[in-house]
């Protein structure tokens, strides 16, 4: 069951897979391809900070947007930057897991509680975890399929409130829909494209694009981490769409 709890120990176990990752890199400075522009250092930094943003939100129950942490680069090892990631998951956890899921806070997305947090944090570490390990030369990232499904049901929900794609999913092509289909977890999602952005469930419907793979290879994918022509997975329908969904969704 994904109770309040099971975020909470699975995003527990991401962060301390992230520390480890990110400590055992050969050179913070290497860049990270999914994260153009970042290197180890500033997933790192960003990571950490958002940890600690969240802790400070829900610990103090904060009805309003705080100010996001500024952090300066103190760590030039890759140890300092994994012991730093896991000094944040402590107090994340137990402020977290002291509000319990429907303590009232401020949230970027729908929901506004402790729980919407507790979710928020075991994606935001799974899939810059598995940006970290991209870095590092891993091909093909290991999600648990509940995760990864539950990730992208958790992007789909919070995508229309995301600062940056808002302002961008009205100019999909209207009518235009992309389903994807988990070939190896229980999964599949159709997204309808509309003069007022995006619908969306759970379910099997013929699409002006269809995308088939392992779950995690969706889950990538649909945080453009992952092109449609990668190998692992099967594109059907319309090539233009999954590249134009990648584009105006990035976050």
């Amino acid at each position: 069951m994904l109770d309040h709890e099971w975020f909470c120990e699975r995003a527990e176990k991401e962060i301390s897979t992230l520390a480890a990752v990110v400590a055992d890199a050969p050179d913070v400075a290497l860049d990270v391809p999914t994260c153009p522009g970042w290197t180890l250092t500033e997933l790192a930094r960003h990571t950490g900070a958002v940890h600690r943003w969240a802790t400070a939100i829900v610990a103090t129950e904060a009805a309003a947007r705080l100010p996001f942490p500024e952090v300066d680069s103190p760590w030039s090892s890759a140890d300092g930057w994994g012991q730093w990631l896991s000094a944040g998951a402590t107090p994340l956890l137990a402020a977290l897991r002291a509000a319990g899921p429907l303590t009232a806070v401020w949230s970027w997305g729908p929901g506004r509680t402790s729980g919407w947090w507790a979710r928020r944090m075991l994606h935001e570490s799974t899939v810059h975890r598995a940006d970290a390990e991209l870095a590092l030369g891993t091909d093909d990232p290991v999600v648990d399929p509940v995760v990864a499904a539950d990730g992208i049901d958790e992007f789909l929900f919070n995508l229309p409130s995301a600062r940056r794609p808002y302002q961008h999913l009205a100019s999909l092509p209207t009518g235009a829909s992309l389903h994807l289909h988990a070939t190896d977890a229980d999964g599949e999602w159709i997204i309808r494209f509309t003069d007022r952005g995006i619908d969306w469930q759970r379910g099997h419907e013929k699409a002006t694009t269809a995308i088939r793979g392992p779950v995690t290879s969706l889950l990538l994918f649909t945080y453009g981490r992952r092109p449609a022509s990668d190998a692992r997975l099967a594109a059907f329908g319309d090539e233009t769409i999954p590249a134009l969904w990648q584009e105006k969704t990035a976050l």
